[in-house]
């Protein structure tokens, strides 16, 4: 479910309860804002019944209601609270911590309240969204989350961030166009970069493609221009036909193992202080038979697009020169003229759930590529007659002109039903036929000669296993890499000073890819130019006394931040706080509980379990 977008109101934050200073003497001073988030809460949480219901837990003593937490304006009055009421906690019940941990962070730190001494409440997600059938049980459990919360935040200390310097360096890995408009914007803003392809020749699928829409430059000249652009810049060192093999270090000082020449050859040491991967994608394949996949004549998207901008440079005497052709230019497959053919849309995307490793989301760029492609085929010859048989057309955005400069130009358009997805077979005479349930006439069922199938394939995941070892890139269920949030942090991952561009993240125009890369770029600015970082201090330590040096952890530790150390008593398990990302892995699986994770202590976990078992809910 997304955010609801839900228009300013000018409702002011209600005050509830505000005692004396004298009342909480001795204790702690916790304000408590519970969000009606625009209706996204209050409409299944009665949020006045959780004030009341909290009012009187010990520590509290501002607790309030906002019609939006986020808003300006509560920030301003939390401010103005935690001054006039010397609060040493903050808890906010609203939505989730991805979100707005920092938004309160920073609030927290305007009012000059410590930072870590907030705690975030989600009552959104994980309260009111899912149990909108049940409103007084919805606001029971809001009331036993925020007592929760308020038992943590009773229980936190002033945490101060880790200052780290950081190497005026990146290491770009990928050589597409995400990858090499980041190297030039790297170099640009007076960074080092060193840029890894695992091909021999950078570019990448842009690199091999004629005129592209919008703007109709022709991809292989793009790239070029690029590629001159890198070699104009002495800060860009490239590497080809190279692969990252190791990373070790920390964030803002890594240091990246790159092997070039294959197995068995030496590996370079680089030192970078953030790496940005731009390893792109790979074009669906068709399992033998699949939608008459490995018949003369079946082709996929990519095989017929080189089909045609080699047809439509060949006829204008100038190579990647696709859509300026002239009429009546000949379009054959091997050595036959091409007369007809038919598109078949969403082969490889949108597959449905039952099907093993489908993959389910849409590509996005398919039915403005193949759409283009018509058009071009048209320019090449009017005459040839072109199908187009897919689930749903989704031209969006600027490339909406294209389906109607396809059907203007000739182009037949046939839905089919999902579950009844066209078959192609080949006759006894040579040629195909593809056979179609019309939705658009009521389920008519059509044969239709071609001479050709193209298979409109979308894009998948690119096999890197060895660099998502080496890096620890999260992943998610398609295959493509996780950002840590589309919107707010649409680059960045968990690991810190590790960012991600173009179609590794998830399917993408090229336009698209160029954007996200620009976006690491300011990233990577904002973590390497000040040449130093602050890192969140939620991370694990030992206690040396109890450990037995037994081994457990290393192995628990998904991020290679624990180690042996030998001490005064023997070894002991030491961990870095710089290489940590707080996951808290090893905590419990620890057999002498040595170890425990700042801001989520044991004993700040038991007092929240405590709270929770106390409120039914």
């Amino acid at each position: 479910m997304t955010d609801q977008l839900v228009p300013a109101q000018p409702t002011p934050t209600t005050a509830v309860m505000e005692p004396p200073l004298a009342d909480a003497a001795g204790g702690r001073r916790i304000g408590v804002y519970v969000c009606h988030c625009g209706g996204n809460i209050s409409d299944y949480v009665d949020v006045e019944k959780v004030i009341s219901d909290i009012q009187d837990s010990g520590d509290v003593v501002v607790a309030k209601t906002a019609m939006f937490a986020c808003s300006d304006a509560t920030q301003q009055d939390m401010v103005a609270d935690i001054q006039a009421q010397g609060l040493d906690g903050l808890v906010v019940a609203s939505c989730s911590p991805k979100l707005h941990t920092y938004t309160f962070r920073a609030v927290a730190g305007r009012a000059g309240l410590n930072p870590y001494e907030y705690s975030q409440v989600n009552i959104r997600e994980q309260c009111s969204w899912v149990h909108t059938d049940d409103r007084e049980a919805a606001t029971a459990k809001a009331t036993a989350l925020v007592n929760a919360g308020i038992s943590r935040t009773r229980l936190t200390t002033p945490l101060e961030p880790m200052v780290v310097e950081t190497l005026p360096h990146t290491l770009v890995i990928g050589g597409g166009v995400a990858g090499l408009r980041a190297a030039v914007g790297l170099a640009d803003i007076g960074l080092r970069v060193t840029l890894v392809e695992r091909e021999l020749q950078l570019g990448g699928w842009v690199g091999g493609f004629g005129a592209m829409y919008p703007h109709g430059r022709d991809g292989h000249e793009l790239i070029a221009t690029l590629v001159a652009e890198v070699r104009r810049r002495p800060a860009i060192t490239v590497l080809t036909g190279a692969e990252v093999v190791g990373k070790a270090g920390s964030f803002g000082n890594y240091l990246v193992s790159v092997r070039i020449g294959g197995d068995g050859a030496a590996a370079l040491e680089i030192a970078v202080g953030s790496i940005v991967v731009a390893t792109g994608f790979e074009s669906y394949q068709p399992e033998a038979g699949e939608l008459g996949y490995g018949i003369d004549g079946v082709v996929t998207l990519p095989e017929f697009k080189a089909l045609v901008d080699g047809s439509a440079g060949a006829a204008s005497g100038a190579p990647g020169a696709a859509g300026s052709a002239a009429s009546g230019s000949p379009l054959t497959w091997h050595g036959r003229p091409v007369r007809s053919l038919a598109y078949v849309y969403c082969v490889g995307s949108r597959q449905p759930a039952d099907v093993e490793g489908a993959n389910q989301y849409c590509s996005r760029f398919c039915c403005a590529a193949t759409v283009q492609t018509a058009v071009q085929v048209a320019g090449l010859d009017p005459s040839i007659r072109q199908f187009h048989l897919y689930r749903d057309m989704r031209t969006y955005g600027k490339f909406e002109p294209l389906y109607t400069e396809a059907r203007k130009t000739g182009s037949v358009f046939l839905k089919f039903a999902a579950e009844e997805p066209p078959e192609i077979r080949r006759e006894a005479g040579g040629g195909l036929t593809v056979t179609v349930r019309d939705l658009l006439t009521e389920r008519t069922e059509l044969a239709i000669p071609v001479d050709l199938v193209v298979l409109v394939t979308g894009m998948v995941p690119r096999a890197n296993e060895e660099l998502v070892n080496v890096l620890k890139l999260p992943a998610g269920s398609d295959g493509f890499f996780n950002e840590i949030h589309p919107k707010l942090r649409p680059v960045e991952t968990v690991v810190d000073g590790v960012l991600i561009a173009g179609a590794c993240q998830g399917p993408k125009t090229s336009a698209e890819s160029v954007a996200s890369g620009l976006a690491a770029v300011t990233q990577s600015a904002a973590i390497l130019k000040k040449g130093y970082t602050e890192l969140d201090p939620l991370v694990a330590t030992v206690h040396a006394p109890a450990c037995t040096a037994c081994g457990d952890c290393l192995t628990a530790c998904p991020y290679d931040a624990i180690s042996m150390s030998e001490g005064p008593d023997g070894h002991v398990a030491v961990i870095s706080p710089t290489g940590c990302k707080g996951c808290g892995g090893c905590v419990p699986i620890c057999p002498e509980n040595a170890i425990d994770l700042l801001g989520y202590t044991d004993a700040q976990v038991s007092s929240m379990i405590e709270s929770l078992v106390e409120v039914p809910a």
